[in-house]
């Protein structure tokens, strides 16, 4: 073997990384959030009354994996009556590009091309 070639390792899918987009996919109502929170609908108050068949108790199981990967920022404000609003991350923002990203595929397998 020539000692100026180069051995490559087995790549291995990107497990962390994978395991999140699969995560936020399986949430179906993730996206949706995403897309509230770019219209400004901050607080979960809102975004419950914006969107048919979403609920309170889904919402927030949603809202907490996304800010448990660091996708969403929770902010809590000490007035009465208690205010929280959530805002995307500069990590979420990367994120979210990798998923319009993926969406765009998708757009291209669907119309061949």
């Amino acid at each position: 073997m020539n000692t100026n070639e180069k051995i490559y390792l087995r790549k291995s899918a990107p497990e962390r990384s994978a395991r999140m987009v699969e995560a936020i996919y399986g949430c179906k109502w993730s996206l949706t959030v995403y897309q509230l929170l770019q219209n400004g609908k901050y607080r979960p108050g809102e975004m419950v009354r914006s969107v048919e068949g979403l609920t309170t108790k889904v919402l927030n199981e949603c809202l907490r994996k996304n800010v448990e990967f660091g996708i969403l920022q929770k902010n809590s404000y000490p007035e009465v009556p208690p205010r929280v609003e959530y805002t995307v991350t500069e990590f979420g923002r990367k994120f979210m590009k990798i998923l319009d990203a993926l969406e765009d595929l998708q757009d291209e397998i669907v119309n061949g091309g």
